[in-house]
């Protein structure tokens, strides 16, 4: 009984994020200052987080952030519940982020990495460290500092080489924290496809930085 209680309650919990939704966005929908105010607030800085590991430029990021809320603000009426308004965010910031990278590419004439600020996955089998955990400087020496740096800036580069669909979907995962489910919903692929591409871009960011981690190893070892 107690499985059937806790498998109730956790559908309680998700009714009442749906409800609670719904009511955000039908106050959106009808203009109200407040709601819009709570949205900004709520996911302009994961939002802008995502764009700037595409885009690889905070001010190019910062303007198509700004982008991408004018276009939730002119379009919440089109939005109809068919995904949550978090995955038809993202879906609209990938979107804008591709569209920008694009541009880059026509008009500067070169391609831009994306960089992305990420850690290691135990499901990768080589570090204990999750994505968003490297990101943190918990560092309490200029040294140890230097070093966190280092590796954050090998396995930037790392990340910038991986390979689309792949480098998107360890973002959105190992990063952004989505579930398999939502990052199916953003990128309207299936389930079984997100864990796909998972598996490739954890083994091909592990590859590539496997040589790093053994050098490493090596000059650290006595």
């Amino acid at each position: 009984m107690a499985g059937v209680s806790g498998v109730g309650n956790f559908a309680d919990a998700i009714s009442r994020v749906r409800e609670d939704e719904l009511a955000v966005v039908a106050e959106l929908k009808a203009g109200n200052e407040a709601a819009y105010e709570w949205l900004i607030a709520h996911y302009h800085q994961p939002i802008y987080s995502l764009i700037y590991r595409m885009v690889n430029d905070p001010a190019d990021a910062a303007d198509t952030t700004q982008e991408v809320f004018i276009k939730v603000f002119r379009g919440i009426h089109r939005f109809h519940g068919d995904s949550s308004l978090k995955t038809w965010l993202y879906r609209i910031a990938l979107h804008e982020a591709a569209n920008q990278k694009r541009w880059w590419c026509r008009h500067k004439g070169r391609e831009t990495s994306m960089e992305s600020k990420i850690g290691f996955d135990d499901d990768s089998h080589f570090n204990t460290l999750s994505l968003k955990e490297t990101l943190v400087d918990h560092t309490p020496s200029p040294f140890d500092g230097a070093v966190q740096e280092e590796v954050r800036t090998k396995v930037e580069f790392e990340l910038s080489q991986i390979a689309e669909p792949y480098r998107t979907t360890l973002i959105l995962r190992d990063i952004e924290d989505l579930s398999y489910e939502e990052i199916a919903e953003v990128l309207e692929i299936s389930i079984g496809t997100v864990k796909s591409r998972l598996v490739r871009g954890r083994e091909a960011l592990r590859k590539r930085l496997q040589p790093y981690i053994d050098r490493t190893a090596q000059e650290v070892t006595p």
